[in-house]
């Protein structure tokens, strides 16, 4: 199959979608299928161009007028994903700006420190006298491996001042552990097994008619506290998203989800149960079939060693008979 057939998913095909014959789902139909009338959120995580397209086609279905909510997870804090990311230059931006006021995009943290700000501008620079072209935002990666030699210094600096050597990285490990320390984005905080705590900030489209996306509110995961920004116009109005559950909202060949077919919680005990006796009597079966075929084994070891002393005394008995004659 032509790698254009697959579209977003030409680098993973054992992946796409298909139907009962086998053939790679188009965009549209692929959303009709997964999507019924009974799911009101859809979570995506994919390319900004993939994105765009799925969202396109969900407009194209009546279903970005308020019945749904669509979330993009964007993984590298990238400036495409921020305002303007439905924007083109094509004959479907119109359509792609009435489609994003309906996405909210979940990224890291956006920070407007002024520091993170000259961080960025510095890092753009030395890359721009490497020859190279940097137009996007600084993403985690570089991000994160600023915070990381940071802490490493911090720890370090207290290991030493405690009269430790800079070899012993047992002790400088454990002093990353359960802290909190000014990165050059914000606060990072570490919990006790080492793991850095998750900053999110969700992006979504405040100027519908302007197109204008711009970050309404902040999670932050060490105390697990989600922030409304100041003075942002909400897009779900009243500052929330209100689903009319009574409302019956029309959808081309669109159909129920079908069950899932689960199964009974004592059903599963008993497989589990009836799987676990089975592999026990298949190793009982495995045990005494070899000890069994160990004993044999030694048994016609033991037969043919007397058989083997029974013909030596009777060819001895025999040439003693002989020579007395």
């Amino acid at each position: 199959m032509e790698p254009s057939a697959l579209g977003p998913w030409s680098l993973f095909p054992d992946l796409a979608p298909r139907d009962q014959e086998g053939q790679v789902l188009a965009p549209r139909r692929c959303f009709r299928r997964e999507c019924g009338q009974n799911e009101k959120v859809v979570i995506m995580c994919a390319s900004s161009d993939t994105i765009r397209s799925i969202m396109l086609v969900a407009h194209r279905h009546g279903m970005t007028s308020g019945d749904y909510a669509f979330f993009n997870i964007e993984l590298f804090n990238s400036s495409s994903y921020g305002d303007g990311s439905w924007k083109r230059g094509d004959k479907h931006d119109f359509e792609a700006k009435q489609a994003y006021s309906s996405l909210q995009t979940v990224t890291l943290l956006r920070t407007v420190k002024p520091e993170f700000e000259k961080f960025s501008m510095e890092v753009k620079s030395s890359v721009e006298k490497q020859g190279l072209n940097m137009e996007d935002y600084v993403n985690m990666f570089v991000e994160g491996f600023h915070d990381a030699i940071l802490l490493y210094v911090l720890a370090l600096h207290e290991v030493l001042r405690a009269g430790y050597s800079k070899k012993d990285g047992g002790k400088i490990i454990q002093q990353t552990w359960n802290r909190t320390f000014e990165g050059i984005a914000g606060q990072v905080s570490i919990d006790a097994n080492g793991d850095r705590y998750g900053d999110f900030s969700v992006i979504a489209m405040t100027d519908v008619e302007a197109g204008t996306q711009e970050v309404i509110g902040d999670y932050f995961g060490k105390e697990g506290r989600f922030e409304m920004r100041p003075n942002v116009k909400y897009p779900w109005g009243p500052l929330k998203l209100r689903i009319d559950e009574n409302r019956i909202v029309e959808h081309t060949n669109s159909s129920p989800c079908k069950s899932s077919g689960g199964l009974e919680e004592s059903a599963v005990t008993g497989i589990v149960v009836g799987a676990l006796l089975g592999a026990g009597l298949l190793m009982a079966f495995y045990f005494f079939r070899k000890k069994y075929r160990i004993t044999i084994e030694r048994r016609t070891q033991q037969e043919e060693s007397n058989l083997g002393k029974h013909r030596e005394l009777r060819e001895d008995s025999i040439r003693s008979h002989f020579s007395v004659a």
